[in-house]
């Protein structure tokens, strides 16, 4: 089976729509890791669109923000902006499909979690260390992630060694030996230093994973917040990646 795993879409129309046409006819099915709706501009217009195909997904810590499950007072200022307007402009049709998503499923060999598999919604695993407790946590061969917005893949050589991978976006990675959690990135809002949209390709017959990164319209994304008086500094950072 073919996949498109994406995560982190955050309501960025452009940057989905661009991911979907640089996969193109290269996948089967789309795993989607949560954070559909948030920070940005296209909450109904997103999930509509992931909709349209054949796809699974996960609810994501900002799609519980929106729909109430959590505490926006744990969301910086910026964020917690961005969920009050987008509580305002999300469907009721779009709060009923995102509140039956849940927060972590198994598919095979794959354990899906928006964040970690200890922590489904809120955990972050951006070291060796916290990725190394978490191996713990999903008894399949492979844990896929969300969350950070930045992509990267943690290798369990032994119960006490976790090694960290930055992705490498020409030669695929080869799903054969150790234990993985693997991150695909943000779609609507990278934060690694490039502001193109992230995803992956997974290939479950040929056990392979490959990073891949897209252009988008940045420009028409931030006219659309503008437009929409949403906070500068979430404007300001999809053209850095951070």
């Amino acid at each position: 089976m073919r996949v498109l795993v994406i995560s982190d879409i955050h309501a960025n129309l452009a940057a989905f729509e661009a991911v979907l046409a640089d996969a193109k006819d290269k996948w089967d099915i789309i795993w989607c890791l949560g954070d559909l709706i948030g920070y940005g501009p296209n909450p109904n217009e997103c999930v509509a669109l992931l909709r349209e195909h054949n796809h699974i997904s996960l609810s994501g810590n900002h799609d519980w923000a929106v729909l109430g499950k959590l505490d926006i007072a744990t969301f910086n200022h910026e964020a917690r902006s961005a969920i009050e307007w987008t509580r305002c402009h999300t469907s009721v049709e779009t709060k009923e499909y995102l509140d039956q998503l849940p927060s972590m499923l198994v598919q095979g060999e794959f354990t899906l979690a928006h964040a970690s598999p200890r922590q489904p919604v809120w955990e972050y695993i951006l070291d060796p260390y916290t990725a190394s407790i978490n191996f713990g946590f999903f008894e399949t061969a492979y844990c896929l992630v969300g969350h950070t917005h930045v992509p990267v893949w943690f290798e369990e050589e032994d119960v006490q060694v976790t090694r960290p991978h930055l992705p490498d976006y020409t030669n695929p990675i080869q799903l054969n030996h150790h234990r993985l959690i693997i991150n695909p990135g943000s779609v609507g809002q990278p934060r690694n230093s490039d502001p193109r949209a992230s995803y992956a390709l997974l290939d479950t017959a040929a056990k392979t994973w490959s990073y891949r990164r897209v252009s988008y319209a940045v420009s028409h994304t931030q006219t659309s917040m503008r437009q929409h008086k949403m906070p500068a500094r979430l404007i300001r950072r999809l053209e850095h990646g951070w």
